[in-house]
C-alpha cells in the first residue's frame, strides 16, 4: 500500500474549517507584545516575545525585593511580580494595551501564565480567595471591565481558586495613579478610597490582592489596610502581572515605597 505524505496544516485547515482557516490567512493572530503574526501553534505571544519575557523569577523566591518593598507596611505573607515593567519595552505596550485599549483578553491570559508560575510554590497552595484590586464604577463603565479582575480569574482557574469582587469596593473616584506624578501625591491620592463589605467572608482566610502594575505600591496598600481594619484575622499576599523596575533599583526610592 503506498504512503500518503501528510497535508500542511494550512491545507488541512482549509479542509475541515474553510472559515476560519481563511479567516487566519487574511486576518492573522498578531504577536501580543510585538505584534507580528503568531506562526502556526502559537498562542498569545510568538516565540521569540516568549522567550524574551522579562520574567522576575519572583515567585520562587519569599524574601524577593517585591515582598521587601512592602515590609514594614502591612503584614504580607507572600508578595512576587511576574514580570518587570521597564520603559520603551513591547511589554509595557502588551500591558497598556489591556488597560486602555480593550483588549481584556490579554490581560485574563496572563493571569494565566501568572496562575501557571504561582502553582509551582507550595507557598501559595493555601489560599482561599483572591481579591482584585477594584475600579469605581465610573472608571469601569467608561473602560468597560476592570482589568485586574480578568488578572484575577486567570489566577483563579490555574490555583482553582474563587475570585471575589463584592468584599473590597473603591468607593471614592480619585484621579489615577498613572496622572500623579509625584511620590507623595500618589500616598494621599488613594487615603480611604477603599472600603470593605461582607467582612465576615474574610475571617481567618488567606487572600490575594491582585493588581495588573506594582509601581509606588501605594494602591495595595490602602487596599491591604482597608481589608485588616475590618477583618484583622485575614492574611494577606500580593501578586502583580508587573512591577516597575525603576520604582524597585532607581536609587531615588531608596528601596522602599
Amino acid at each position: 500500500m503506498e504512503a500518503t505524505m501528510p497535508l500542511p496544516l494550512q491545507i488541512r485547515g482549509l479542509m475541515e474549517n474553510p472559515f476560519a482557516a481563511l479567516l487566519h490567512l487574511f486576518f492573522p493572530e498578531r504577536c501580543a507584545a510585538c505584534g507580528g503574526p503568531l506562526p502556526e501553534g502559537a498562542h498569545l505571544l510568538c516565540p521569540h516575545c516568549r522567550w524574551d519575557m522579562p520574567l522576575t523569577g519572583y515567585a520562587h523566591s519569599h524574601d524577593n525585593p517585591v515582598f521587601q518593598k512592602f515590609g514594614g507596611l502591612i503584614p504580607v505573607v507572600e508578595a512576587s511580580s511576574l514580570l518587570f515593567f521597564t520603559r520603551g519595552s513591547q511589554y509595557r505596550t502588551m500591558i497598556h494595551s489591556f488597560k486602555y485599549a480593550g483588549q481584556w483578553r490579554i490581560s485574563l491570559e496572563l493571569g494565566s501564565l501568572l496562575g501557571e508560575t504561582l502553582r509551582t510554590e507550595e507557598r501559595y497552595r493555601n489560599l482561599d480567595l483572591i481579591i482584585p484590586i477594584p475600579l469605581h464604577f465610573r472608571r469601569r463603565l467608561l473602560r468597560g471591565y476592570n482589568q485586574a479582575e480578568y488578572l484575577a480569574e486567570g489566577i483563579g482557574n490555574c490555583l482553582g481558586i474563587p475570585v471575589e469582587k463584592r468584599c473590597l469596593k473603591r468607593h471614592i473616584h480619585n484621579p489615577s495613579q498613572a496622572s500623579t506624578h509625584h511620590r507623595n501625591d500618589r500616598w494621599e491620592n488613594v487615603q480611604g478610597i477603599f472600603s470593605v463589605h461582607h467582612p465576615d467572608r474574610l475571617t481567618d482566610c488567606h487572600v490575594l490582592l491582585v493588581d495588573d502594575v506594582l509601581t509606588t505600591g501605594a494602591t495595595l496598600v490602602a487596599a491591604a489596610e482597608a481589608l485588616l481594619e475590618k477583618a484583622p484575622t485575614c492574611r494577606i499576599s500580593i501578586a502583580t502581572l508587573a512591577v516597575s523596575a525603576h520604582e524597585l533599583f532607581s536609587r531615588k526610592s531608596g528601596g522602599g515605597l
